[in-house]
């Protein structure tokens, strides 16, 4: 009885340790478009780091005011990964930072994108990809961090025992 007790405290403070380190460290998010061809392609596992940005403390209009610890500054041409408005977790490439002029742009709602603090992301491939000529602009609070490797890849098509592509294991981005 005492055996089955302790591997149960065990497995609960497993369970909790990868639940902190998940949504403090680093998260996985899996490639579903092939909007990022061919840097990532559909089934990659994405290891997405947390801390790349500084750790967000909270959301604009949440109980918790927006903030970051250990704040690092977004480069163009980063993998990022941040929330669209329902809250799914999306991948994009930063092309403009706050400040840059693109074009002719209106978006409603914003007056004056370059005093704020939003960023212009765009797909590689426009095959059916997300990007801010549908989503906008991304406020910082958003963004969750950069992508930083391919965990593993598997072939959504080919069955879960196989499809998996060697080539793609822990590939740095």
């Amino acid at each position: 009885m005492r055996g089955i007790v302790r591997f149960l405290g065990v497995l609960a403070i497993a369970f909790v340790v990868m639940l902190i380190f998940r949504g403090l460290v680093m998260t996985v998010c899996t490639i579903d478009g092939n909007g990022l061809a061919p840097q990532f392609m559909v089934g990659d596992r994405v290891v997405v780091n947390r801390w790349s940005y500084g750790l967000r403390t909270g959301k604009r209009g949440s109980l918790f005011d927006y903030g970051r610890i250990c704040r690092q500054e977004v480069k163009k041409g980063d993998f990022i990964a941040f929330e669209d408005s329902v809250g799914r977790m999306l991948i994009c490439r930063c092309t403009a930072l706050p400040g840059d002029t693109i074009g002719q742009l209106i978006v409603p709602g914003v007056t004056n994108c370059a005093d704020q603090d939003y960023y212009w992301v765009e797909a590689i491939s426009r095959n059916n990809a997300l990007s801010s000529r549908e989503l906008g602009f991304i406020p910082e609070d958003r963004i969750i961090g950069r992508a930083c490797f391919i965990l593993y890849s598997h072939d959504p098509a080919s069955p879960f025992w196989k499809g998996y592509r060697s080539e793609r294991l822990l590939l740095l981005k």
